[in-house]
């Protein structure tokens, strides 16, 4: 559904996205995880036309970028650019008359579950209410794609978790989702698939099952010295601490785990890795761990 091939953007000497490649399956809640400045909204500012990339090409469904495309794409900036003279039910008007597949009771219902009052003006609004604001107006239409940027920033946990619960929805009936979240567990609870960024490329992508699995880790112990376990098939990374052993077995666990029991150690068992760690072994400048 979101196709992106070769994107390239440079700020004069900077290059702030260095040749993104990455799609996003039909119906499937893509994380976009990266540092600060690591390339994310300018990622997203280049999908959706407010800045020209400089190589590279867009598609949504198979079909560039057009104005036509709004119609069933919701956006969230990362700061929500709202009217702040305008209140919240003149945002969702604009929206009524604008957007031919506005749900207007799915809209009250929403403004209901954030606790909105229609009649206060955006100006005034918190920081998280009017993250919820610019939420509310991305999603009312139904869009079948959803390109986030920081979705619940500002928002308190249980706003935070009816936010994603929302998303997951909507990915159920159907909906394909980018975003982009500094709150790692966010993206591990909604999404199905992971990109992580690194300066300006994307270092890490995959389904995020199959991202834990290859990462896997075997530890096992020795009575005696530790053999040479670097040639075993599989293995991309040794870690030693006396007699005790790690191994990064690159989805190859359990056949990495016989192989260290044949060879005589003990204890052997297989460690599962969250996604924060695989996030910190991907954005690890060799220096900071």
């Amino acid at each position: 559904m979101i196709s992106i091939s070769g994107l390239t953007k440079r700020y004069r000497d900077v290059l702030a996205v260095d040749g993104v490649t990455l799609e996003v399956p039909a119906g499937s809640v893509c994380g976009l995880l990266g540092r600060n400045g690591a390339g994310k909204t300018t990622t997203f500012k280049c999908l959706l036309g407010f800045a020209r990339p400089d190589a590279g090409e867009v598609r949504f469904d198979g079909a560039p970028l057009t104005p036509q495309t709004f119609e069933h794409l919701g956006y969230v900036p990362e700061r929500p650019e709202l009217y702040s003279w305008l209140t919240v039910a003149q945002h969702l008007e604009i929206v009524r008359r604008s957007q031919p597949k506005y749900d207007e009771a799915f809209a009250k219902e929403l403004l209901a579950t954030f606790r909105l009052d229609g009649r206060k003006k955006a100006g005034k609004l918190s920081k998280g209410q009017q993250t919820a604001l610019a939420l509310i107006i991305a999603i009312a239409t139904r869009p079948s794609i959803l390109i986030l940027d920081e979705p619940a920033s500002g928002l308190d946990p249980v706003m935070q978790r009816v936010v994603l619960d929302l998303l997951i929805d909507a990915a159920t009936s159907g909906a394909t989702i980018l975003l982009s979240s500094h709150q790692i567990g966010q993206i591990d609870r909604a999404a199905d698939r992971v990109a992580i960024m690194r300066d300006g490329a994307i270092v890490v992508s995959g389904g995020l099952d199959d991202l834990r699995e290859a990462a896997r880790i075997v530890e096992a112990t020795f009575d005696t010295a530790i053999p040479d376990v670097a040639a075993i098939d599989g293995v991309t990374r040794v870690e030693t601490a006396g007699t005790t052993v790690r191994v990064h077995a690159n989805g190859r666990a359990p056949a990495v785990a016989a192989r260290l029991g044949a060879l005589g150690a003990t204890g052997v068992r297989v460690l599962d890795r969250s996604l924060e760690d695989l996030f910190l072994d991907a954005v690890d400048d060799g220096g900071n761990r």
